[in-house]
């Protein structure tokens, strides 16, 4: 009986904090870290506000928890980047998980997008070295691809800040991408076009086609 309601309380327990995530994702990529209440988001999740906090012990570790998750998903798209990978497939393998993961989680995408134009005031300084230690690692497996020859010899920070523009900005800035392509809203299939020109744009100049450079 013990065991049965120790599972009870951590479906409820899991269930709650999905929810309050959930409900604070919206509230937050609305109005900002700033204009965001703990009290709204309370009401919105329909739970008692003292409920709240017995999750979460402020606003700030809402926000940090949702990024957290968030980063959690570009690890994984950055995972794809391994060394005993085809450099082709696996940049291809990153693009599609990258554009995938923004399409899937637009609020949290578009929150993030709004945190670092407003100067990254509410980015935690362990998420950032978090992202910097990430950078760093996946610009080793460019390294050592170029140090291969696998790959044409260039600036793996620089092209690593390219990536990650092409592949948010189709969720991050959705109305300017529309406008260009004359839509309403990005498609499935505007999301695998991107996918296929990002890709080949850039295995087709870094990538050789046979020996090395």
């Amino acid at each position: 009986m013990a065991r049965t309601a120790e599972k009870l309380d951590e479906k409820i327990r899991a269930r709650n904090i999905r929810l309050i995530l959930d409900v604070a994702t919206d509230v937050f990529s609305r109005k900002g870290f700033d204009g965001t209440r703990i009290a709204e988001i309370a009401e919105l999740a329909e739970l008692p506000k003292a409920n709240i906090y017995y999750y979460f012990s402020s606003k700030a570790e809402i926000y940090s928890a949702i990024i957290a998750n968030l980063i959690a998903g570009w690890d994984d798209a950055l995972s794809k980047l391994r060394v005993d990978q085809d450099p082709a497939q696996a940049l291809r393998d990153y693009v599609k998980a990258k554009l995938l993961y923004a399409r899937q989680n637009p609020r949290e995408s578009r929150l993030f997008a709004s945190e670092i134009i407003q100067g990254a005031r509410f980015l935690s300084k362990k998420d950032r070295a978090h992202m910097r230690a990430a950078t760093d690692r996946y610009v080793a497996v460019l390294e050592q691809w170029m140090q291969e020859g696998r790959m044409r010899k260039i600036d793996a920070r620089h092209f690593f800040i390219m990536l990650w523009g092409a592949t948010q900005f189709y969720t991050d800035f959705e109305p300017l991408a529309c406008d260009a392509l004359h839509r309403q809203n990005i498609t499935e299939h505007d999301h695998a076009m991107a996918a296929e020109t990002i890709v080949n744009s850039i295995t087709g100049g870094i990538i050789p086609s046979s020996g090395s450079w």
